[in-house]
């Protein structure tokens, strides 16, 4: 018989557990009341220690039976065989030991940015309940204010929409001032079907492709279309160009004591104002900046060497993703005194566009400039979800988002949760990450495609083009030229944007399909087709006065100077006679017998 130290102990314990009496009375003697101290205190009753013997479960050699002899009453026990060689200790835990047990793991597992963020990884999911926030509750498309103007066959009435009479009496206003102070004449005047015929001499040119082309080229009777000559002289253009303002001179150096922009602000407003009040977006809204190329000289010209035109004036813009719609914008002009204290620019940009937008279920998609995590916070408070990719170098990302050189496999993709925010780090290259955070995704799935390309990143790459998209339609057909004034180069802009969404609102209001080059060919035709029957009725009115005062009796008795004859079917005789219809000079060679008329307008 085998013994090992402790086994006194052992066996007491043992006793105590397995001694209860059959009749479960309240009242047993001393020796069979239970010591469980160390139950309740949930340590292990094996583990004690005998005169710094302690006993070693792993060390009993395997044996047919063990056997315990009490010492006081000298009886042995046997205990049966185990089947296993070796035993590991039991050790219960106390519930303070489990909780910090508990904590340190999820210490581990967390990851804690530079300011305090905490990110916990998550595992891939699927697509679940969508959060109420994400939820589109508003109607999208063309107003009733729209749909009630514009009508069918008419594009110009999508367009008087969007710069509407208001507009442009403001312009005339304007021009006329500036034309009346420098030519110091009282009568210049300008008509608002004359500035409109204005306008789409510029819309035929860019729908030409041709505001490099000189003007002398677009008004050749030989080279240039019928369009141009027939709807204004080309001198006329020019002075119009000239002094066309957008502001008046007198209340100009008030004004831009607190507004940098006030030369074209007005306009500006205006135009958004407009654009808002026909057209509501989808779901979806991206934000970006435009840089309209200029190098016109500005307080707010802006270098970047990143676009392809890098000189210009920067825009913010707000732009439904579905259509292309331009619903807000403003130009930035540097730093701001009126911005908050503590609010980053990337913050008031973003809230200033879409703050007609909010509390709808729409998101907004933004790229690295723009997206943080306090922005997404601020638009979820307004039940707006925020997509948008960041840059690297941001305080609230984890740590692995920052390192350069990692473990990730290729096309491999590590989540991050903090609050109601999800960061999405996809290895698209092999020393490129993407780092992109959702307010919009409660959990992310995971394509099986090739590159295995997460939904948070399928849904950016579908919704961040939407400015992108717009300034590449603009600058297809723009209406710009070249001109030192800043004003001039602003209302460009304006006339392009406008006219793209003038195409948007007609195609979607009147269900036509109409190609954006047909769109600006038709928009100019409507636009100066008043003007030009008003010039051609005073060019009859003027000829028929010429006709009644020009005679064969009294035009041989013209006292005018003898000139060569213009109508060249002669050897270049000497007239003082001029034709009825053409007002040329014409000899009587080449002029009819009856009345003063040449023989090419005669036939």
């Amino acid at each position: 018989m085998k013994r090992f130290p402790g086994s006194k102990k052992l066996f007491e314990k043992f006793k105590e557990l397995t001694n209860i009496n059959e009749d479960c009375s309240d009242t047993n003697s001393s020796n069979n009341n239970l010591d469980i101290s160390c139950v309740e205190n949930k340590t292990d009753f094996l583990d004690f220690e005998e005169d710094d013997d302690e006993i070693e479960v792993r060390d009993i050699e395997q044996s047919d039976e063990y056997e315990y002899e009490s010492e006081d009453s000298g009886s042995e026990y046997e205990i049966p065989q185990k089947s296993h060689k070796r035993r590991k200790r039991l050790r219960i835990c106390s519930d303070t030991e489990s909780d910090s047990q508990t904590e340190t793991e999820k210490r581990q597992q967390k990851d804690i940015a530079l300011d305090g963020t905490e990110w916990e990884e998550l595992g891939n999911g699927c697509v679940g309940r969508l959060p109420s926030h994400t939820i589109f509750k508003d109607t999208s498309g063309p107003t009733g204010y729209a749909k009630r103007n514009i009508m069918l066959g008419s594009v110009s009435s999508a367009f008087r929409l969007i710069i509407d009479n208001r507009m442009m009496s403001h312009i005339k206003t304007c021009t006329e001032l500036e034309a009346r102070n420098v030519l110091q004449k009282n009568d210049w005047e300008i008509t608002i079907e004359e500035l409109h015929a204005f306008v789409a001499i510029l819309y035929a040119r860019g729908a030409y492709e041709a505001r490099n082309l000189k003007l002398s080229y677009l008004w050749s009777e030989k080279w240039g279309p019928s369009f141009f000559h027939e709807t204004m002289s080309r001198n006329r253009f020019s002075e119009i160009m000239r002094f066309i303002r957008f502001d008046k001179k007198s209340e100009r150096s008030v004004r831009l004591r607190t507004d940098k922009f006030g030369l074209a602000s007005e306009m500006w407003k205006s135009f958004i104002d407009n654009s808002q009040a026909c057209y509501k977006p989808d779901q979806n809204i991206s934000v970006d900046e435009q840089l309209f190329p200029t190098k016109a000289r500005c307080r707010f010209l802006q270098y970047m060497p990143n676009k392809p035109d890098k000189f210009g004036i920067k825009f913010w813009l707000a732009v439904d993703v579905r259509s292309k719609y331009l619903i807000n914008g403003f130009p930035y002009l540097g730093k701001d005194e009126l911005r908050p204290s503590g609010v980053p620019l990337n913050e008031d940009v973003v809230l200033n566009l879409v703050k007609n937008y909010m509390n709808c279920g729409r998101n907004i998609t933004t790229d690295n400039f723009f997206t943080s995590i306090q922005l997404a916070k601020k638009l979820l408070a307004k039940k707006t979800s925020l997509v948008g990719t960041m840059r690297a170098n941001k305080r609230e990302l984890p740590k692995i988002a920052k390192v350069k050189k990692d473990n990730m496999a290729l096309f491999s993709t590590k989540l991050y949760k903090s609050n109601d925010t999800v960061l999405t780090i996809y290895k698209s290259k092999p020393r490129k990450k993407v780092l992109l955070l959702s307010s919009k995704h409660k959990s992310v799935k995971i394509a099986s495609n090739r590159k295995r390309t997460p939904e948070t990143v399928s849904f950016y790459n579908k919704t961040k083009f939407g400015v992108d998209v717009l300034d590449q339609m603009a600058r297809k057909y723009s209406v710009k030229a070249g001109s030192r004034r800043w004003p001039l180069q602003v209302f460009y802009n304006i006339l392009d944007l406008a006219a793209i969404n003038a195409w948007i609102l007609y195609k979607e209001t009147c269900d036509e399909n109409i190609t954006r080059k047909q769109f600006l060919f038709q928009l100019a035709e409507e636009l100066s087709s008043e003007y030009r029957c008003c010039r051609k009725e005073a060019t009859n009115q003027k000829q028929e006065r010429k006709a009644m005062d020009c005679t064969p009796e009294n035009s041989k008795e013209s006292p005018y100077k003898r000139k060569s004859c213009q109508i060249r079917l002669c050897n270049k005789n000497r007239a003082i006679y001029t034709c009825n219809t053409c007002n040329k000079y014409v000899c009587g060679k080449c002029s009819s017998q009856i009345t003063c008329t040449c023989k090419i307008c005669a036939s």
